[in-house]
């Protein structure tokens, strides 16, 4: 519902006519130094109804009375300059055809003609500004004074600050812009000072700053987490604008100002690539992914398809999402984007689309992920995990595709749980099948830690929590997780599939491990509560199967460069192809018991933990 008018258009109109009067007897003053001789009164008295005349219909052509005067903006203000601008040069036109065509006189004195344009232009744009701090100061009145200081003293910042100025159900103040530009501090942003970004500290331990709000929008990582820690430590709320894509018709409004995401806190700069090498790599490929509904797999599909693949082929056994993303992409792209539910447990089902497409390169990031839930039901994870990615491998050398990537994890090393378990053994089948005699398809491994946001990770159900009033379960003080946010994650796996000669996996660089502790403290904080005071931490004990610390590389593992400074090559432990696919097409996992005995066998690494299975490990 539009806002109601405080004053009707004839009224502006009618203000306009007579600011332009008073300009033009302005003007007068001004030329003839205050002193107007007869002569010229004579002279403008019998024009002046077609001065009046262009100018309000020049107001009227350019809509100025339609303007809301309350929200007055630089787009406003330019049109009125150049609608002054128009009728000035309207009357330089009337002056020349009145002296060539008529009496020899002109319509005004050209020197009046241009300081009643600068006259003009000043009174209509100072009027309207004026009207307008004083309709923010209205409104303002009674409310509670919420000192802001904004991150970033560019035209983000400034939108912003002009945004809170005018919306909000709070009486916003400026404080300061703080900026990461050295040479921008020390001059003022409409009245507001610049400051570096160095001396946010100082500015918060004055404790007059209720909100700190990040308004750049690609700012560097390192210089927006020095804020929000900054913003933390002083227990300052801290928010972020979105980014300009997600404005609303263009234009930012205060109830988008959002919290910090913690995804946005890595405590290392986010990971950027080239994109030249991987088009070139996938450009008019026929590409299939595996588990395309989930978290990882959704995310590799909208990278894929700004690669220039030939056709993408979105597997999956979850009906909604995996329509939910076939509708995201095709809305989003112009290349060929198809669905198939299938089960990767089901070789005929999946053969049927593996017949019916052709893939040359196959990610498959279809698996069971939950350590508690697959430790409760370790047969389902030789199922899906184990026999699954075997399914998907076969059909792809079947099939002749040029290449399949398998998505592992950190928990396949020195695993604990029966998922870690489940995918260290599926790495052990695709490296067997890599060796295989006659296999032209290259197969890859890339191996990381936890993804932040992902389906079933700490930070949905913290966020949860948090909302719910806490209090937030952490499971052991001292645990900690690797973590990569998902689009870096599947860049890497992009990136590791172009560098894939066949046989090895890659794992990444995952940066310093993080407390879960310290992430829900943090987490916390970002939602403007105190933890302990506001929001309570209880520690629940590690569940059944899960580490304290997690790893990327076992022991009796090392590594091997490559040139990118983020992968590297793990040299696992040579197994045995023969018998490792031998073990996995005769053992039959019948029950849970079973499952974890083949994988005890296989991985004699594995050793349950906090788990009823704890007892094979004697076995």
């Amino acid at each position: 519902m539009a806002a109601p008018r405080l004053f009707p258009r004839w009224g502006i109109l009618l203000i306009d006519g007579v600011l332009s009067l008073l300009a033009l007897t302005a003007a007068y003053l001004l030329r003839f130094n205050f002193h107007v001789p007869a002569v010229e009164v004579d002279l403008l008295l019998p024009v002046l109804p077609i001065y009046l005349g262009v100018r309000l219909g020049s107001y009227l052509i350019a809509g100025l009375p339609r303007m809301m005067v309350r929200h007055t903006n630089t787009d406003d203000a330019k049109r009125i300059f150049l609608t002054a601008l128009g009728g000035t040069l309207t009357f330089l036109v009337i002056g020349g055809l009145r002296y060539s065509l008529f009496d020899g006189y002109y319509f005004l004195p050209t020197s009046v003609i241009v300081i009643d344009f600068m006259a003009t232009a000043m009174a209509l744009i100072v009027v309207r500004i004026g009207f307008k701090l004083l309709h923010l100061r209205s409104r303002g009145a009674g409310k509670d004074v919420v000192n802001v200081v904004i991150h970033g003293a560019g035209e983000a910042g400034l939108i912003t600050k002009r945004t809170l100025e005018r919306e909000g159900s709070s009486k916003y103040h400026v404080e300061a812009f703080v900026d990461d530009d050295p040479g921008k501090a020390g001059k003022r942003l409409e009245g507001s000072l610049v400051i570096s970004t160095a001396k946010l500290p100082e500015l918060l331990a004055e404790g007059d700053v209720d909100q700190v709000i990040i308004a750049i929008q690609r700012p560097d990582p390192e210089n927006r987490r020095r804020v929000v820690d900054a913003a933390m430590a002083a227990k300052v709320r801290v928010l972020t604008i979105p980014p300009v894509n997600d404005w609303i018709n263009g234009q930012l409004s205060a109830g988008q100002i959002q919290e910090v995401r913690i995804e946005d806190l890595l405590g290392r700069p986010v990971i950027k690539l080239e994109d030249a090498q991987l088009r070139s790599r996938f450009d008019g490929k026929r590409v299939l992914v595996t588990g395309a509904a989930g978290s990882i797999g959704s995310e590799l599909c909208r990278q894929l398809v700004q690669l220039g693949v030939k056709q993408l082929v979105l597997v999956d056994i979850a009906e909604s999402g995996l329509y939910d993303i076939e509708i995201e992409l095709k809305s989003a792209s112009d290349r060929p984007v198809v669905a198939r539910i299938a089960d990767v447990r089901d070789p005929h089902a999946l053969g049927a689309v593996f017949t019916e497409f052709k893939p040359e390169v196959v990610f498959h990031a279809a698996a069971y992920k939950h350590v508690p839930l697959m430790e409760a039901q370790p047969a389902e994870a030789w199922h899906t995990n184990v026999l699954g990615s075997r399914n998907v491998a076969t059909l792809a050398i079947e099939h002749g595709a040029e290449q399949f990537i398998l998505i592992s994890t950190d928990k396949a090393v020195n695993p604990t749980s029966a998922m870690g378990a489940s995918k260290r053994v599926a790495e052990m089948v695709v490296n067997g099948l890599a060796k295989a005699e006659g296999n032209r398809t290259q197969f890859t491994t890339t191996r990381f830690g936890n993804v932040l946001g992902s389906s079933g990770s700490v930070i949905p159900l913290f966020r949860k929590q948090i909302a719910a009033g806490g209090p937030v379960t952490v499971t052991d003080p001292d645990v900690t997780r690797f973590f990569m946010t998902i689009p870096e994650a599947c860049r890497l796996v992009l990136e590791a599939a172009t560098m894939g000669k066949g046989g090895e996996i890659f794992v990444f660089d995952m940066g310093q491990p993080m407390r879960i502790a310290d992430l829900a403290e943090k987490m916390i904080r970002l939602s403007g509560f105190e933890p302990g005071a506001d929001i309570k931490i209880i520690y629940t004990g590690l569940r059944p199967g899960e580490k304290l610390y997690e790893e990327l590389l076992a022991t009796a593992e090392n590594t091997l460069p490559t040139h990118h400074p983020r992968i590297l090559i793990g040299k696992v432990r040579e197994d045995d192809p023969m018998m490792v696919g031998q073990a996995v097409e005769k053992g039959e996992a019948r029950s849970n018991e079973d499952a974890v005995r083949l994988m005890k066998q296989l991985v004699p690494e594995y050793r349950s933990h906090n788990s009823v299975y704890s007892s094979f490990d004697a076995q």
